[in-house]
């Protein structure tokens, strides 16, 4: 079966380490030979690890993973799991003293439907995620980071009833040889379409299963008590080689997918990050002349049907 997720760009690994008694997880994208890394943060509440260093102006052009969490902020401490399993194989930035690797990573919050809680993400499921990272076309569904997971959020204040399970997504994208590849984890405030049909997948329901209407979800942000358990986590990766300027260009850019199928998106209240990876590998034979414009295009794309893929 062709590979039509993130995984079919090569260099690119990933795993999940899925906790379903206790309603959380962690997923990683692995790349231990080192990608470009690039940033967008789309959301005003952000739970994240390491991320300046993927700005333009840092001083590293590589990083060797990035980590997607439950747990909310205590969730952070996988990353250090993966740090080591890394660290055994000798990948990382190259220092005086040895090889540091570098896994920016960002949360999101499950702790509502954590069963346990104090039994969250960390260094040793991190680890696990590691140990599971292959090629293989992506796991998608309610499983690692979106075990716990939940959309339509907006009519869940108080009741998780009221709301659908979210998930992790996958899809990719390509033009001439040029492949973008998108995983997005939703647990998202809004209620989340397909991205061609507009048709509704998943949000807040009512007593007898049915989604709310858009005018019942304006009425609860005028009313101004909106939870502020939501985010949804996206990478977004290309086998273009590309500097790191270009490579938040394409965060930048790919991050409008989620506005097309999420609705509303990225408020006040929403943790949303979009992590961009680009290749150091020469395209291959084949591989046509590329444009940010064009990589802008096709990441949205992927963005948005990995998204929908999340919860379908």
């Amino acid at each position: 079966m062709r590979n039509q997720t993130l995984t079919a760009i090569p260099g690119l690994l990933a795993g999940h380490a899925t906790d379903v008694e206790n309603g959380t997880g962690c997923t990683l994208i692995l790349c231990p030979e080192g990608f470009t890394p690039g940033i967008s943060v789309p959301g005003f509440a952000p739970g994240t690890r390491e991320t300046d260093l993927m700005r333009p102006e840092a001083l590293v052009d590589a990083v060797h993973g990035i980590l997607l969490t439950g747990g909310s902020a205590f969730g952070l401490a996988a990353a250090d799991g993966v740090m080591r399993w890394l660290r055994e194989r000798d990948y990382g930035y190259a220092t005086r003293c040895g090889n540091v690797p570098l896994v920016p990573g960002a949360v999101i919050y499950d702790l509502d439907t954590n069963r346990k809680p104090g039994l969250l993400p960390d260094a040793g499921m991190g680890y696990a995620a590691a140990l599971a990272a292959d090629t293989n076309p992506v796991i998608q569904g309610r499983v690692g980071a979106g075990t716990g997971a939940r959309c339509g959020r907006l009519f869940g204040l108080e009741d998780l009833a009221r709301t659908s399970p979210g998930g992790v997504g996958s899809a990719l994208v390509a033009w001439r040889g040029i492949q973008v590849g998108a995983l997005v984890v939703v647990n998202a405030l809004g209620d989340v379409y397909d991205p061609d049909t507009r048709k509704w997948l998943a949000g807040g329901v009512d007593r007898h299963g049915q989604p709310f209407s858009r005018e019942a979800g304006l009425a609860v942000l005028a009313g101004g008590a909106v939870p502020e358990s939501n985010t949804v986590l996206a990478v977004v990766a290309t086998n273009a080689p590309l500097d790191k300027t270009r490579t938040s260009r394409l965060a930048r850019m790919a991050g409008a997918g989620l506005a097309r199928v999420i609705e509303p998106a990225h408020l006040t209240v929403d943790g949303d990050v979009v992590f961009a990876l680009s290749s150091k590998r020469p395209l291959p034979d084949g591989g046509q002349g590329w444009t940010d414009n064009l990589l802008g295009a096709l990441g949205a794309r992927a963005v948005a049907c990995a998204a929908a893929n999340a919860v379908r």
